[in-house]
């Protein structure tokens, strides 16, 4: 058996042509504001095409682009600015940020009704609690790719590699909250493999290049693939190892072009979702 490839370019397209569909029935063009702190070469390719994609679907969108040596204070009156806009829906300030900017005081600062990120604690706490609100992105595309391949999740043993508050941990309650039986586990884990064995669908969301062996999937399971990581030979590889695993998997993301295109339509359905919000 070889493993059917969820393809995540396809899904997210698919998403996107969705979301435009329903921007198209609106009286107004949902509001989104990105800001960009400095010229971090990785966060200018990923601002741009969100704001290709944003264009595409509708939305009124745009990109304040401030210094590096922008301080904490200054980038935070920008913020509440953007709060008090009644004409903005989503606020989206950039990761990674330069040294003199704490990253905690900016999400703290974003009005949880505008957070498209998800990770204001008002957001997370709801999460949490099984209360609706958005959700980081990330996570949000795992459960649309794990749609996408058909997988059957109520009831299913899933095991999520990683704990961190951007994908492991919220990954984990989105699961169980679409009722399947779900182990967090993470590279300290005693008998990593064997938690993965027993698993339905592996979420593999560690930062470790292919740490999870094709041994250790079991015939069948569903694999999405969050990891990103740089190989010995400078191409990009998953958390999991693709070739391996590919054998013995039912459907299998791959790295790239997995999770990775949900991550900017997952940002535009949470900015439609605030804005439906807001506006009634």
């Amino acid at each position: 058996m070889t493993a059917r490839i969820i393809d995540g370019k396809q899904v997210a397209e698919a998403l996107r042509a969705r979301i435009a569909a329903q921007v198209a029935t609106l009286a107004y063009k949902p509001g989104l504001r990105v800001v960009r702190v400095g010229e971090d070469p990785a966060s200018v390719v990923y601002v741009r095409n969100k704001d290709r994609a944003a264009a595409a679907c509708g939305f009124d969108s745009a990109t304040q682009v401030l210094p590096e040596a922008t301080t904490e204070a200054e980038l935070l009156r920008v913020v509440r600015a953007l709060n008090d806009d009644p004409a903005v829906d989503g606020i989206l300030v950039q990761f990674p940020l330069p040294g003199q900017i704490r990253q905690e005081a900016v999400i703290n600062a974003i009005d949880p009704a505008k957070d498209i990120d998800g990770l204001h604690p008002l957001n997370a706490g709801r999460l949490a609690s099984g209360a609706p609100g958005l959700v980081p992105c990330t996570p949000q595309g795992v459960m649309h790719l794990l749609a996408a391949a058909g997988t059957s999740v109520q009831g299913a043993r899933a095991v999520v590699i990683g704990r961190s508050v951007l994908v492991g941990r919220p990954v984990a309650q989105l699961l169980l909250a679409a009722d399947a039986t779900v182990t967090m586990a993470h590279s300290r884990t005693r008998d990593l493999a064997a938690e993965c064995r027993r698993a339905e669908i592996v979420i593999a969301a560690v930062g470790r290049a292919e740490l999870v062996r094709g041994d250790w999937i079991a015939e069948g399971a569903t694999v999405i693939d969050v990891g990103i990581n740089r190989g010995a030979d400078g191409k990009l590889v998953g958390d999991v190892a693709f070739a391996e695993a590919l054998p013995r998997a039912g459907a299998i993301t791959p790295v790239p072009g997995g999770v990775g295109p949900m991550t900017i339509a997952c940002l535009l359905e949470n900015t439609l979702k605030a804005a439906l919000a807001r506006r009634g």
